[in-house]
């Protein structure tokens, strides 16, 4: 089954047969949230609304999102982690909950006018329980329910001590597998159940003595999880009932089109890189450097899965750097090119041979007036790496080998360990293991300050510090529309990033803005501060909107009802919130620095003080 016709039965199934609204994908590069790094999960634009506040469209809702995990980039390789990926999602907002989410489920995978999976070979994983929330005990029953009526027995079995052959069919786990969210360090969350095929592949004993769904001997293939967010996790590590409780459903395409494509004998085996979505990719690296895919998986696969994720980066506006979002995405393209040069292709050609294979295939999220910008960061960076690769050499030529020296490499010049291994083999001086040791004891150190300071700038979510974001998010509204009246109606919002601390607002403008245009915004926003304007919420059509003079920016889709913002009669923007409901709680907005962010691009960072 094709991506395009996978997609477009998950809708169909839930927009027509089930009553929700279909949502469209966000940006890979979340707005106004400083809990996340990317999208990482449909859910993640729905968290206030999961938190109880109205949402335009209902309480049923569908979507297909791109996502992007960064937690996972060391686990690249198998066939089970993706950097980038498409996730189909339905949720209820307090509407319906386990019975109908599950029998749903069921119904999709099975019914032969959906996926058509064979019921028999289908297994479930559900939560055990502990001391923040009981055993599942209405999914399990739930579950034999839905299997009784497809004639088969659903027994619950231990997975320490599974028998497959008994009837067992229905396993209880850990937190750790059968547990979803918080997204952030607080936020909603609950039990899951999840979905499981069982290939008949044969049990490997080297992975368990007994066979059952999370085995990694890889007979099962995860395809749905189904999370009911019944609580909400607090600061202080407290599970609090939700009010309401919701449905939160991931199905990741790239599995199920590989497990759909081989049950029809369209691949070997349920591999998602021999699938259409990435072969093309995969015989690109076969041609370029004349090896096989079969005698280098891991390579292929990390290769082909970090410049896909790379383009979508890039296309959805962002460029390598030092520091956050643009860390990650400097890591990847860092990553497929040490990749390349062991498969001994050329990095910078290989890559934009591989981003113009995406671009033609995608029909969906690739912009097609992106596709210059991704080669031009593509030789950018590559340029770059392939220099520091260069002088990293110098280094270890002219100096004594140490674990030291090999981290101040990787620290300093970003030379990973492997390439100055590769290049010591090469010149007859391989690193021993004390080298490799000291090398993971400084790298331990610097993970450990990394996630320290990590937690500290992404310590919560939007509803935990929502007293001071919602103010610097109500403060961009203003902003922006300052921007239009001073310097014309040219500039445009392109992105923004809130933190409790401070607002980032990026817009299309051709030049710096002078010093006395900077006071000129700045003394209007803090009129319209003191003004103590009424910001007031509307529900309306995108179309109604537009009429309106509402602004819409960003790039991206809408659904087809949104909520309009106005702030009196000043500003009027296209919104999901949330905001103050008088401007004179916002204090006095300063601008602390003006910037270049690429070409005919400016960024703005900005403060609020003795807010209230």
């Amino acid at each position: 089954m094709k991506a395009k016709e996978l997609r477009k039965k998950f809708i169909d199934f839930f927009v027509k047969t089930k009553k929700h609204k279909q949502l469209p994908s966000v940006s890979l590069v979340p707005e106004d949230d400083p809990t996340i790094l990317f999208t990482p999960a449909g859910m993640s634009p729905l968290v206030r609304y999961l938190m109880g506040e109205p949402h335009p469209l209902g309480k049923r809702l569908c979507s297909v999102q791109k996502c992007l995990r960064t937690d996972d980039i060391e686990e690249i390789g198998d066939l089970t982690h993706f950097t980038f990926f498409e996730m189909l999602g339905n949720w209820s907002l307090g509407d319906y909950f386990k019975q109908e989410a599950i029998s749903w489920s069921f119904e999709f995978l099975t019914d032969k006018k959906w996926l058509g999976l064979d019921p028999a070979r289908i297994y479930i994983s559900v939560f055990e329980g502990d001391d923040n929330a009981p055993r599942d005990e209405e999914s399990i029953k739930t579950w034999q329910n839905v299997f009784k009526k497809a004639g088969l027995k659903a027994q619950v079995g231990d997975w320490r001590k599974a028998n497959l052959d008994k009837g067992e069919r229905i396993f209880t786990y850990r937190q750790k597998e059968n547990w979803w969210g918080p997204v952030g360090q607080t936020g909603p969350c609950g039990p899951d159940t999840e979905m499981f095929y069982d290939t008949g592949r044969q049990h490997k004993k080297k992975f368990s003595p007994f066979c059952h769904p999370n085995c990694d001997c890889g007979r099962f293939f995860e395809i749905w999880n189904d999370v009911f967010m019944e609580f909400n996790k607090i600061k202080d590590g407290v599970f609090q009932p939700l009010k309401k409780k919701n449905v939160d459903t991931g199905m990741g395409l790239e599995r199920v089109v590989a497990l759909t494509e081989w049950l029809k004998g369209e691949i070997k085996e349920p591999d998602p890189f021999l699938t259409h979505l990435f072969i093309g990719l995969i015989n690109q690296l076969e041609k370029r450097s004349g090896k096989k895919y079969q005698d280098h998986q891991s390579v292929f696969r990390i290769i082909a899965d970090h410049l896909r994720a790379s383009v979508f980066i890039i296309n959805d506006g962002l460029e390598p750097s030092n520091k956050g979002r643009g860390y990650v995405l400097r890591k990847l393209i860092r990553r497929a090119v040490v990749k390349m040069n062991f498969l001994e292709v050329d990095p910078l050609e290989t890559a934009n041979k591989i981003s113009e294979q995406l671009f033609k295939a995608d029909e969906l999220y690739l912009r097609k007036d992106s596709f210059a910008k991704v080669e031009a960061v593509f030789q950018k960076e590559i340029s770059s790496f392939l220099k520091t690769i260069k002088k990293g050499a110098k280094l270890l030529q002219s100096r004594p080998v140490s674990g030291k020296l090999l981290f101040h490499l990787y620290q300093s010049y970003g030379l990973p360990l492997e390439i100055s291994q590769e290049l010591l083999e090469q010149w007859g001086k391989p690193i021993g293991q004390k080298e490799i040791d000291c090398f993971n004891e400084e790298m331990d150190k610097h993970q450990r300050i990394s996630r320290k300071g990590m937690k500290q700038r992404f310590a919560g979510g939007l509803q935990d510090s929502s007293s001071e974001v919602v103010k610097l998010h109500t403060a961009t509204h203003l902003l922006h529309q300052s921007l239009r009246q001073v310097l014309g109606r040219q500039v445009k919002q392109v992105g923004s990033n809130i933190t409790p601390e401070r607002l980032r607002f990026d817009f299309l403008h051709p030049r710096p803005l002078s010093k006395k245009e900077v006071e000129k915004v700045e003394a209007l926003i803090n009129k319209k501060i003191k003004e103590n304007l009424k910001v007031e919420s509307e529900t309306m059509t995108l179309a109604q909107a537009r009429q309106q003079g509402a602004l819409a920016f960003f790039g991206q889709r809408y659904p087809d009802k949104v909520k309009v913002y106005t702030i009196g009669s000043f500003s009027k923007e296209v919104c999901g919130g949330p905001h103050v409901s008088f401007t004179a709680s916002l204090g006095e907005f300063r601008i602390e620095k003006e910037e270049s962010c690429g070409s005919g691009k400016r960024r703005i960072y900005a403060v609020l003080t003795n807010a209230t």
